[in-house]
């Protein structure tokens, strides 16, 4: 009795939250938007390259309030909201605007599991845009600055007994009307610029940890000797604490080592199955903490075997390549942007469709356009098999932009502020991204975007990875630094600068326009770089302007990217439409114009 008793009490819960939150406004939204449940929100484990067995998922619904810049906690909050979306996006249940001028709040309260007594409790936030203030149990216990990458808290020294805990969140951010990397998010969304998110827009979770705990995987590839170097980073660790590292295939152990925590260790993997975008092969990894000869800490993650490089070919020019053989890159602009959830993807299939109908349509590659994804975004691209150009999320503009000359345009003078906060939440991007294999290049600025100090910044860039290509400005201001020149050219390719020294790509093409009516964002104000009326005509552009591009990457290119994998608010210039329910294009064409542009340099 009392089981059942129980049993309709959940279920009285789970009615009761599907009956309380549902999407808001009229915009256009994804299938995935009706298999939200919101007792179980992104219910998957966050962070696959550093996993662990036990942990506890908190996106669901919390009270949220927006409030005047300042003050303190609300007496009384405004409503619910669903974790993780962001305030803005009708998957929240809210969507308001907050601005520059107000701060939005966040409350909940928590258990934790009995099973995790006498551990260390982490509170894990995938991302928060922007400044980030957590209070636990009235407690002020840290802050973050940074809209893109994860933190962490040690919750334990504030928990009160065995019962609820209160948490509180606290967000500000002034999108553009702040020097912070916002990529293209706006107070006044039109064009090729989106509508401001703010807030919560990743998982939040709760994590037990033995005091002295694993915190970081750093794992870089070296094909050529046939090893991997991993640096584990791990928190108050004593003189009689060591990691142990074991690379395992398909569960056998092919390599191992033992070290202090901080300090690089070299596993061998002889004869290695290298990675790449035809056979995406991932070694697993076990990483353990141990103390005083008891193992108190153990990770899964994993690492793969794979080279990113340049080299001159017979006819004298620069050309990638991937694990030592010329590889031309080819894929879509991806700007990560969802019309239910702005930021977030509704659901990890959401997350996972897109990289999918990517390597249907004949890519192997991604340009990850001025903005970060989820852990999980990564993992996928590693587990499917596709290269990722990784941009850093664009903020404080105001260049002078000159696309067509060498050492054209300005640097901008930005505050010292500014420049310490760029280079931390580009380090943070960074470290977020480098033990992923399928992130073979950084791209540090596009189209002159508040470009500051270029070469200071691509010197630190290459300095911190050394295993990774770098592109220092995308479509411009060139500058004779990295290792790419990166052109822009729209509607169609065209070749108009040229660098005997670096490698030569074209970082965005395209944008063929086909609006599709009840599939828009809005009414009117709808736009490509060229519009059609049908997808034959779309495809026959399409496919025009691939035998150009074949034709360049014979003079020099060794890369492309084409605009863009789905329509985005405004912009009609997608291979699918903004709700990913209607592919624009003849795809088994597509397919076979883009592997026959790749096949140009097998």
């Amino acid at each position: 009795m009392k089981k059942q008793v129980l049993l309709c009490c959940l279920l009285a819960t789970v009615m009761g939250a599907n009956a309380q939150w549902k999407p808001v406004g009229d915009k256009i939204k994804t299938k995935w938007a009706e298999q939200i449940n919101p007792a179980a929100v992104l219910s998957e484990y966050p962070r696959p390259a550093m996993e662990r067995a036990e942990w506890k998922n908190l996106n669901g619904e919390w009270a949220y309030a927006i409030r005047e810049k300042g003050g303190v906690e609300p007496a009384a909050f405004d409503g619910t909201i669903l974790v993780p979306f962001a305030v803005e996006s009708s998957l929240s249940g809210v969507q308001k605007t907050v601005g520059e001028k107000n701060e939005l709040w966040y409350k909940r309260t928590f258990t934790v599991p009995a099973s995790w007594k006498g551990k260390q409790v982490m509170l894990n936030f995938g991302a928060v845009d922007w400044k980030t203030d957590v209070f636990v149990n009235d407690i002020l216990i840290g802050s973050h600055q940074g809209g893109f990458t994860p933190f962490s808290f040690d919750v334990t020294p504030y928990l009160v007994g065995k019962g609820e805990q209160k948490l509180v969140v606290r967000v500000w951010d002034p999108t553009e009307k702040g020097f912070q990397p916002i990529g293209k998010q706006t107070s006044r969304p039109e064009g090729i610029w989106y509508t401001a998110v703010t807030g919560i827009w990743q998982t939040v979770w709760l994590e037990p940890v033995a005091v002295n705990h694993v915190t970081a995987i750093k794992a870089i590839p070296d094909v050529d000797k046939e090893l991997v170097d991993v640096t584990v980073s791990a928190a108050k660790c004593c003189a009689v604490d060591y990691i142990e590292v074991a690379i395992l295939d398909g569960g056998k152990q092919v390599a191992t080592a033992k070290g202090v925590a901080g300090n690089p260790l070299r596993l061998a993997v002889k004869s290695p199955k290298l990675w790449s975008p035809e056979n995406p092969v991932l070694y697993d990894m076990k990483v353990s903490l141990f103390s005083n000869g008891k193992k108190v800490d153990e990770v899964s993650s994993y690492t793969a075997m794979r080279k990113i490089s340049t080299k001159r070919d017979a006819n004298g020019i620069m050309r990638m390549q991937l694990n030592n053989k010329d590889y031309f890159q080819y894929g879509p602009l991806d700007q990560g942007w969802w019309p239910d959830g702005l930021y977030t993807a509704p659901t990890d299939e959401a997350l996972l469709y897109d990289i999918k109908k990517t390597k249907d349509w004949g890519f192997n590659m991604i340009r990850k356009h001025v903005k970060v994804e989820p852990a999980r975004w990564y993992y996928h691209c590693d587990k499917e098999g596709i290269l990722v150009w990784q941009d850093m999320p664009s903020g404080d503009h105001g260049n002078r932009w000159e696309p067509h000359v060498y050492n054209g345009g300005t640097d901008k003078n930005r505050s010292n502020e500014s420049i310490a906060n760029y280079y931390q939440e580009w380090k943070e991007i960074m470290d977020l991204c480098i033990s992923h294999p399928s992130v073979v290049m950084w791209v540090p600025f596009n189209e002159a975007w508040g470009q500051f100090k270029t070469e200071e910044v691509i010197a630190w860039t290459k300095k911190y990875d050394p295993s990774r290509l770098v592109n220092p400005a995308s479509g411009g201001n060139h500058r004779p630094c990295g290792d790419v020149l990166d052109l822009h050219n729209y509607p169609g390719p065209n070749m108009f600068l040229f660098d005997a020294v670096r490698v030569n790509v074209l970082g965005e093409y395209g944008g063929i326009g086909l609006p599709l009516e009840g599939h828009l964002w809005q009414q009117g104000k709808n736009w490509g770089y060229v519009q059609f009326k049908n997808s034959d005509e779309v495809t026959a552009e399409y496919v025009k302007f691939a035998n150009e591009l074949k034709d360049m990457v014979k003079r020099g290119f060794s890369a492309a990217v084409y605009t863009q994998t789905t329509d985005v608010e405004g912009e009609v210039n997608g291979l699918m439409t903004y709700d990913r329910k209607v592919i624009k294009i003849n795809e088994k064409a597509v397919k076979e114009a883009n592997q026959s542009v790749i096949r140009m340099l097998e």
